[in-house]
């Protein structure tokens, strides 16, 4: 149904990957909120385009109507508006849910974990967008998934384009979540939806598909900057004066290599108003292919400077800026790759493991292992009266713990414990 449970061994790779992306946040001054599981249905509604029918409504149980959340980003936004907070640079990570098909294979499902960091405030253009690409970059770097590419785009540069080619203001948004089908279908699929279901003139959609399949750099924005019917457009102008911007300190952060201006990048909510940006991995099929293969997203966020307004009484806006890291995505690379290497992942973190030789020394095991567990030591022993030492012994290879204290009555005797390392059999007596 779109769920999963979670065995040992994957807690212990989600925690790995986790604690990858927290450091990166925590390094970038990010302080960490929660927000509840449910919000007001109303608060969801109309946040997310075509994909509103994915939020999971609750039944009225004679109260307010509820919802599960859908994202991380509009409970965020709710969040600044009650609060009246106009300055914060925070992340969260926790499960949303949404009603849709689920693809396991491709890390799709009903209830997953998402990973934001968003900057809200009122700040210089595009110096915390930059920043926001420069974190997609060292976690993409640092998890070392692979070859990937960061596609930028700009929500006014896309609304100049589908003005100047002619689409009224009304199809604006619906325009654009089509568009954003076109890294999983054809142009000519794109072009049908956008004249056949969308209701746009076959000359529009000629025109704007001789705009989307543009991608570049610095040089495609001076470019398009220069274009006569583009640039006479107010909202596209706006839109590539940042987006040059935007390359000139992506320049300065050493990324560009990883980045492209890419005029096809639309990502389908409805909220986003400026800068918009989606990090894709991306497979060299062989030599001889020039264009790279896209495996899909792990990445993607951008600027939404409306969201915040829409929740307060006086409609008093905060600019936000931030990027959602496909955690599940990136989980069922890494699950893939470990099951490929045979790599076996251990689940626990015992260091030693207190064990005895003989019968009835159970309370020395006992006194021994309180005194380590005291100390801080993470230690465990057999829940048996009278273990064998085989069996003890086993128990440490089975669950990879490193250590042995073995006490005895000649060790009793002795007031010592014998210290075995568990791979090389060398023991020392403490």
């Amino acid at each position: 149904q779109g769920t999963r449970d979670h065995p040992p061994a994957h807690m212990t790779l989600r925690d790995r990957l986790f604690a990858t992306v927290v450091a990166c946040f925590k390094r970038h001054g990010a302080a960490a909120i929660d927000t509840p599981a449910l919000e007001l249905r109303e608060t969801l509604m109309g946040k997310y385009g075509d994909d509103s029918k994915l939020i999971y409504e609750l039944q009225d149980q004679g109260g307010e109507l509820l919802a599960l959340r859908y994202d991380l980003t509009v409970p965020f936004a709710r969040y600044l508006a009650m609060n009246k907070i106009t300055n914060i640079k925070r992340y969260h990570i926790a499960k949303v849910y949404r009603r849709d098909n689920p693809a396991t294979t491709r890390g799709r499902y009903r209830e997953f974990y998402q990973c934001d960091f968003d900057i809200a405030g009122q700040f210089d253009p595009m110096i915390p967008d930059a920043e926001c690409l420069k974190i997609v970059h060292e976690i993409l770097s640092e998890l070392r998934l692979g070859d990937f590419l960061i596609k930028v785009n700009d929500r006014r540069i896309l609304n100049g384009v589908f003005a100047i080619c002619g689409v009224p203001e009304s199809k604006f948004i619906t325009a654009c979540s089509t568009v954003d089908k076109l890294d999983k279908m054809s142009w000519e699929d794109v072009r049908s939806e956008m004249v056949g279901e969308k209701g746009l003139s076959p000359e529009a959609a000629d025109r704007i598909g001789e705009y989307i399949q543009l991608h570049g750099g610095l040089d495609l924005i001076e470019q398009l900057l220069q274009d006569p019917k583009l640039s006479q457009n107010k909202l596209a102008k706006e839109g590539l004066g940042d987006m040059k911007l935007l390359f000139e300190y992506l320049t300065l952060f050493g990324i560009t290599g990883k980045i492209s201006f890419d005029l096809s990048l639309a990502r389908g909510l409805d909220y986003y108003t400026g800068v918009i940006f989606e990090a894709v991995l991306v497979q060299q099929e062989n030599n001889q292919v020039e264009e790279p293969v896209s495996v899909g997203s792990v990445a993607g966020g951008g600027r939404y400077d409306g969201l915040v307004g829409m929740f307060d009484p006086k409609g008093r806006k905060v600019p936000c800026v931030g990027v959602s890291i496909g955690i599940e995505r990136i989980f069922s690379i890494m699950e893939q790759r470990v099951k490929a290497s045979g790599e076996k992942i251990r689940t626990t973190e015992t260091q030693v493991l207190v064990a005895t030789p003989q019968k009835h020394l159970l309370g020395a095991r006992l006194k021994l292992i309180s005194e380590l567990w005291d100390a801080g030591i993470k230690a465990e022993m057999l829940y048996k009266k009278d273990p064998k030492l085989l069996k003890q012994l086993q128990y440490c290879e089975d669950t990879g713990i490193p250590l042995v204290a073995i006490i005895g009555e000649q060790e009793l005797t002795d007031g010592v414990v014998k210290l075995r390392v568990v791979t090389t059999r060398e023991e020392v007596r403490i």
